[in-house]
């Protein structure tokens, strides 16, 4: 009875798989590079324990690497177009309309100077400076799971101020220089432009800071709850967002969970704020904060701050879900990094790096889908602007 479950599941699981292979199979033009593509997918979902050139060629049956390399180094096939098809997967398994967008970004370490975009710079993957190359991508985390869908390498001005550099590193002549924000942009517009059922974005204060990434979401109708500096100066006011909120009553404080963690509720003290400054009909602004319950090593209570932007008549818990849910993205990365091999590549050139983090991602989204579909136990504006403002805290 187990063995005949076992037989059933690994049927279906390899059936899954031949479903999800079928919708981008068109994309390898040739049988070679096709085949290879499955091997290589195949070998990124198997127990193998470093997902690099050489082991998914052992895994695959393949006597040297170079069939790998090709498929990432030379043969014919875009990445963009591949994600393209996995944000389709991805929105027919787990589409819902309440989904979020998540903006990150995350490191990976690398020695030497050769890969692309690799330099001294900071890491929050490592918590530090290292030599690594930074990755931006999206996520989309709905009620029936999360997946990452796009992806861009960040590529520092020293890079492309030094063309033969480049030329080295197949970056293409016409790629010039974009902010983490701005490849975040790209993506979320790419995602939006493909009709992705979405009600909010999120992001941490590195893309939430940026009011250009705030404009834009607002422009796109997409509601957003992003985090920026205690110094941030709030929409329409000369006051940053840390004076403010010193001067929220007591009871505008509240104990909620933004979410469950790895040990149960994540529980915060958090207040609220109606930030009453110009907006298209139908909307309104926010001031969110979020204090720890633990004093850190000073004896002090650390506060998160979000500005936020949504339909009238939003509430505080809503507004805290989607806060919580930027940890959605952090989730991805351990499982992708884990589970499929996302950091596992061995190749320095950008096209080559696409590919990898592209074939990584659509194998990790097979296990998002896997998972939800397995049975469950039954059960931005610009500081300039200068109009009327105010707050009112919510108590």
């Amino acid at each position: 009875m187990s063995d005949e479950l076992t037989a059933g599941d690994l049927q279906k699981w390899v059936a899954g798989l031949d479903v999800l292979f079928a919708r981008v199979a068109g994309r390898f033009g040739r049988v070679e590079p096709r085949r290879q593509a499955r091997a290589y997918l195949t070998g990124l979902l198997a127990p193998v324990e470093r997902k690099n050139g050489w082991q998914l060629a052992e895994a695959a049956g393949d006597a040297t690497p170079d069939r790998m390399q090709r498929l990432l180094v030379s043969a014919r096939w875009d990445a963009r177009d591949v994600r393209a098809d996995l944000r389709g997967y991805v929105v027919e398994h787990l589409g819902h309309r309440d989904a979020v967008l998540i903006v990150d970004e995350t490191g990976f370490i690398k020695k030497g100077t050769k890969s692309a975009g690799v330099q001294r710079q900071y890491s929050g993957t490592a918590g530090r400076i290292e030599n690594c190359q930074l990755g931006v991508f999206l996520a989309y985390a709905s009620p029936l799971g999360r997946a990452l869908i796009d992806a861009e390498l960040y590529l520092p001005k020293s890079w492309l101020a030094d063309r033969r550099r480049c030329a080295q590193a197949g970056i293409p002549d016409e790629v010039e220089f974009a902010t983490k924000p701005m490849l975040a942009r790209q993506m979320l517009g790419r995602a939006l432009e493909a009709g992705l059922p979405v009600s909010w974005a999120t992001a941490d204060e590195a893309y939430g800071m940026d009011y250009k990434f705030r404009s834009f979401l607002e422009r796109r109708g997409v509601n957003y709850v992003v985090a920026v500096p205690k110094n941030q100066i709030v929409a329409g006011a000369t006051v940053r967002a840390d004076t403010l909120v010193a001067d929220a009553p007591p009871k505008a404080w509240k104990r909620l969970s933004c979410g469950d963690g790895a040990k149960g509720p994540r529980l915060y003290d958090w207040a609220l704020a109606t930030v009453h400054y110009e907006t298209e009909p139908g909307y309104q602004r926010w001031l969110l904060a979020r204090r720890s319950l633990v004093p850190n090593a000073n004896g002090e209570r650390e506060i998160a701050y979000y500005l936020c932007y949504g339909p009238v008549g939003t509430t505080m818990e809503d507004l805290i879900r989607v806060a919580g849910a930027r940890w959605a993205i952090e989730e991805c990365f351990q499982t992708a990094k884990n589970e499929t091999g996302l950091d596992h590549y061995q190749v320095r050139r950008f096209d080559a790096w696409h590919r990898h983090i592209t074939l990584a991602m659509l194998a990790h989204a097979y296990l998002a889908v896997t998972a939800a579909h397995a049975p469950k136990a039954q059960a931005a504006w610009s500081a300039s602007h200068q109009q009327k403002f105010a707050v009112s805290w919510h108590t």
